[in-house]
């Protein structure tokens, strides 16, 4: 298994290297189910989509205009990134889903489990970094972690050891690492930032004030929202579609080391098809559709999110824009096979330096 950029490898994000847009959006109706199987009729009437959580409101509307220029319904099942992957592989014997997007490294897990299959579909548009030089998958938008802090925070948290103090005690939750893809960003922001022991050092103290685990990212927004929790890990296009499309009254923030420096993880959205797709073809046609670069070009304004396509990238530094909150932000991007080797080891550490 063959994939993507060297663990070591850093950049900042200037402005200009972030595709966004005017915040809009546009709702239009779909078939859309949130836990259950998926629903794909062999007939190739109706596509499943296994989906991470945070792209559903832009999915709505692309799905319809994919229905609409080609009679094809998709039904969207979401779920934490780490579930959408466990589903594909109890289903082997019985695929329901016809492609799947989730986060690393639990793409790389899907393809080294052989629950994808090479697509096919034209992906010169996207970098070589960002797909899988086999056709298993490829990138359809970037995204990066960042953490929320309820307005009610007091000081508002700015460091990791701000995380620590006792404000955020029975009020701070992220997604468990080996689940959920920003859990999993997490562990691994940390280890970059302080070394593998180090993050067991730090969070192993931070368990004094998390409520424990949770499987999906997404669930911990609206708890953070209503004061329930004052602080969560997410990522900036969840987060940000949450502030506009909900109303939810929360802050993004980078934690900064003692030094002040803030740095974050890429950790896009990634799509493959799956092994044994009930409608292969069909499905294909929503992967290149979705690749294109009208489609895409959409990520900025309705999802909040950066396109993979660089040709549909356009800055936009205005405020609460995706490009304005990393700026001076720098961005780590792990080498995700690595990573995938060393993830179950990683995790059992995790789990015996916390106690959970």
């Amino acid at each position: 298994m063959r994939i993507r950029r060297n663990s070591t490898h850093r950049r900042r994000l200037g402005a200009g290297k972030i595709a966004m847009l005017a915040v809009a959006a546009t709702a239009i109706s779909f078939t859309a189910a949130c836990g259950g199987t998926g629903t794909s009729s062999s007939d190739g009437k109706t596509l499943t989509v296994y989906s991470a959580d945070g792209l559903a409101g832009w999915y709505k509307t692309q799905f319809a205009k994919f229905e609409a220029d080609t009679g094809i319904a998709v039904n969207l099942v979401e779920a934490g990134s780490g579930e959408v992957v466990s589903r594909l592989e109890k289903e082997q014997s019985n695929a329901q889903a016809d492609v799947v997007v989730t986060l690393p490294p639990f793409i790389q897990r899907a393809e080294q489990q052989g629950l994808l299959q090479p697509s096919g579909v034209d992906t010169s548009a996207i970098a070589d970094a960002d797909k899988d030089p086999d056709g298993n998958y490829v990138t359809l938008a970037s995204n990066f972690l960042c953490f929320i802090a309820n307005p009610g925070a007091n000081p508002a948290p700015v460091t990791w050891d701000d995380l620590l103090s006792e404000q955020f005690k029975g009020k701070l939750q992220y997604s468990t690492p080996g689940q959920a893809g920003d859990g999993t960003a997490v562990l691994l922001l940390l280890q970059n930032l302080l070394g593998k022991q180090g993050a067991l050092d730090y969070l192993g103290k931070l368990q004094a004030n998390n409520v424990g685990p949770s499987s999906s990212t997404g669930k911990l927004q609206p708890k953070v929202s209503n004061g329930e929790l004052l602080v969560a890990n997410g990522d900036i296009q969840m987060n940000l579609t949450s502030i506009r499309d909900d109303g939810s009254k929360f802050n993004v923030f980078f934690p900064a080391s003692a030094d002040g420096k803030r740095t974050t993880i890429a950790v896009p959205y990634v799509m493959g098809l799956a092994k044994g797709a009930p409608n292969t073809e069909n499905a294909k046609k929503l992967m290149e559709f979705m690749l294109s670069s009208d489609v895409q070009k959409t990520l900025g304004t309705e999802a909040l999110a950066v396109p993979a396509r660089s040709d549909a990238v356009a800055a936009d530094t205005a405020p609460g824009s995706p490009a304005a909150l990393l700026n001076d932000v720098e961005v780590y991007h792990p080498d995700w096979n690595t990573v995938i080797t060393e993830l179950d080891a990683d995790v059992a550490a995790y789990q015996k330096a916390t106690g959970s």
